[in-house]
Parts: structure tokens; C-alpha cells; sequence
């Protein structure tokens, strides 16, 4: 059964694709691919978490469109997102006679995604993916934009390519084998959007987002809409991040040292690095005079009132002082000159990039986040 499916173009000249939302996606899957295919087999990428929990659905979906679909399950985490996996997936890619005009498919989260669009995008100079992202966070997220990479021991996503999917199909039933931690994760990059870029998403979030935890597929299948129609309607205008993709950012440059602080591990999840990120990028925009003091204050409430992490104490062990968490950002990709880039905002929906924040206040806004019980 097939709910009612909703569509998401990505006009990109010569890389259109369309991203579509709906539950029960996996069930049709075969119908969904099928037409983009010079013959009928794929490869797909996958981990075993999701492999136990969705492969065989899948595979019989496809097999249903006559599709033959070899999978290869690598271990579960973002420590697989780095060099060994990466090599053990185009090898077997490779070994499963994978030419240029076939398709690999992801079927995971962002680290499935991220590594299996890096895979297709060298593997013989360039093959097409489909992405099935099977949580929150990469529906809306990672496998819209056609951002691929893995990670370096040096820093996250270092290393990678832009290479567009030839379509992503998100499954908003999938959402309900999620735990409610990775779900509300994910939720921190739906949160996101809103304060970049839609104050009035925020506030629909403020009054649904509860709802949407509970598992409203109707508000789910909103949130993941909206989410994508706006980096879409970004990654069209700057496709490699030149300049309004980096609204995308939105408390990444905090969020990737946090996260480096952790050791990428379950200490803290990206989406919730993000979360607490954000909330440190209105800090510093209010204490830079560029906000009022109420929207750190209204931000910090909704991600109280969803249950997700908000401050630096909500991150179990010990965290660098401030000098160490600004030495951790100075690795971020996205530092141009020496200089930091921070997204910070005019206020709930008004972002916008700057690379010239006083060190003093950085180093203060970390202080008192430290500082914060």
C-alpha cells in the first residue's frame, strides 16, 4: 500500500532529478527505478543495521521489476565513512562488473549515502545513484545536492566530489524503525532549514513538531517536503558552493568541531551537533548585535520542547576549552584564508555568511556555553 506521493524537482541543466517523498517507496521501488535503467541490474550499498532491517523488502521489490540487485553490507557507524570501507566498496563495485552506464543505489543514511555517491562518482571516472535514504537526517539532508565524500583522520568530509543522484526516494514509513534519538537528529537538520531560510516553517515546527516525533506521517511527509524543496531551490542556484549553499552550513562549523571533540562517535550524533550548532550561531549573533536576544532564547525552547540536546552540557564527558573547540574548527573544509565562516543570522529565517567574527566574542560565546549548567 502506497500512500499518496509527493514530488521535489531538481532542475540542475543536463542533471534534473526528481526526489520523491511518500511512504511505502520501498515497496514500489522496482517501478521507481526501473526506467532509468540501461539494463536490468544494480548494485547496491547498504549497512547491516539497514540490511537487516530493509534489504530483502527491497531486493524483492526490485526483483519484482525484473531487477537483479547484488548488495554488499558494510558495518554500521560513521566510522565507516573513511578510507578502508570506501576501498572495500569500489573493489566489490568493480568485482560485480559495474560499467559506466549501470547504477548503484544506496540504501541508508547519510554515511551509506555520502560513501556510495564517492564510490559512484570515481568508480570508472563516473556511474549513476539512486539514493533511499532510510533516515530522517538524509532524507532532508545528505542525499539531496549531490555532496559525496568520506571522512579524513584530519576532519569530516574532507575528502569527496560533487556528484548528483539520478533520484532519491524517501520512504517517510522507513522513519518508524528509526530510535527516537536518531530520529530527533535528523530532526535537528529539519529544524535548520527553518531557521536559515523559512520563519514560517520554524513556527509551523514550533506547533507540529511534537506530532512529527510521535510519527504523523502527514507532517513528516510536510517537513521532509519543505526540507527538500528548500536545498533544492538553494543547490540550483549554487550547485559547489560558491556562496548561498554555504546557508546550508547553519551550526555545522560549531556542530564539525563538536563532533571532532567526540571522536564521531555516539557521544554525539551529527544532528545533534547541528542542533546544539545552531543554537551557539544565534548565540553569537546576539552577542554580536545582529538579532534580539529573544531568538537564541525561542530557539533553545523548541529543541527543550522536542527532548533534543541544546547546550554544550548536554554532551556526556569532557569537551576542549574554548581555544581548543576554535583550534577544531580552524580544520573545518570550509575555512577560506585562515578565516573562519560561520552561517549566523538577522533573526529566525534570515542567515547569512560571514567570515569576519571577532575572535573575543567566539572565544566569549564558547566560554559561557561551557560555562552553562
Amino acid at each position: 500500500m502506497t500512500d499518496s506521493l509527493e514530488t521535489v524537482h531538481v532542475g540542475l541543466p543536463g542533471r534534473e532529478y526528481d526526489i520523491r517523498i511518500g511512504a511505502g517507496l520501498i515497496d514500489r521501488a522496482g517501478a521507481e527505478i526501473a526506467p532509468l535503467l540501461a539494463r536490468s541490474r544494480v548494485a547496491i550499498l547498504t549497512d547491516e543495521t539497514v540490511a537487516g532491517l530493509h534489504l530483502e523488502r527491497f531486493q524483492d521489490a526490485l526483483a519484482k521489476a525484473g531487477i537483479d540487485a547484488p548488495a554488499l553490507a558494510l558495518p554500521a557507524g560513521e566510522s565507516t565513512k573513511g578510507w578502508e570501507q570506501f576501498s572495500r566498496a569500489v573493489e566489490w563495485l568493480i568485482e560485480q562488473k559495474v560499467e559506466r552506464r549501470d547504477m548503484v543505489v544506496a540504501l541508508g543514511g547519510g554515511v551509506i549515502g555520502d560513501l556510495a555517491g564517492f564510490a559512484a562518482a570515481v568508480l570508472r571516472r563516473g556511474v549513476r545513484f539512486v539514493q533511499v535514504p532510510t533516515t530522517l537526517l538524509a532524507q532532508v539532508d545528505s542525499s539531496v545536492g549531490g555532496k559525496t565524500g568520506i571522512n579524513s583522520r584530519q576532519g569530516k568530509n574532507l575528502i569527496g566530489a560533487f556528484h548528483q543522484p539520478s533520484l532519491v526516494l524517501a520512504d517517510i514509513a522507513v522513519l518508524e524503525t528509526l530510535t527516537p534519538r536518531d530520529f530527533l537528529a535528523g530532526y535537528g537538520e529539519v529544524v535548520k532549514y527553518g531557521l536559515l531560510g523559512d520563519a514560517d516553517f520554524f513556527t509551523w515546527l514550533e506547533d507540529e513538531g511534537p506530532a512529527l516525533a510521535r510519527g504523523d506521517r502527514a507532517a513528516r511527509a510536510r517537513a521532509v517536503r519543505r526540507s527538500c524543496e528548500m536545498k533544492a531551490e538553494i543547490v540550483m542556484r549554487d550547485e559547489t558552493e560558491q556562496g548561498d549553499r554555504a546557508f546550508l552550513n547553519l551550526g555545522h562549523t560549531f556542530g564539525h568541531a563538536l563532533e571532532a571533540a567526540t571522536g564521531y562517535g555516539d557521544r554525539l550524533l551529527h544532528g545533534e551537533g547541528v542542533a546544539i550548532g545552531s543554537a551557539l550561531a544565534f548565540d553569537l549573533s546576539a552577542r554580536m548585535g545582529l538579532c534580539s536576544q529573544e531568538d537564541p532564547s525561542r530557539v533553545r525552547a523548541h529543541l527543550a520542547g522536542m527532548g533534543m540536546k541544546r547546550d554544550l552540557s548536554d554532551i556526556p564527558g569532557e569537551l576542549p576549552d574554548a581555544e581548543g573547540l576554535i583550534a577544531l574548527m580552524a580544520q573545518d573544509k570550509k575555512v577560506q584564508d585562515g578565516r573562519l565562516r560561520f552561517i549566523l543570522a538577522r533573526g529566525i529565517g534570515a542567515a547569512f555568511v560571514a567570515d569576519d567574527v571577532p575572535h573575543d566574542l567566539l572565544r566569549a560565546t564558547l566560554k559561557d556555553a561551557l560555562a552553562r549548567p
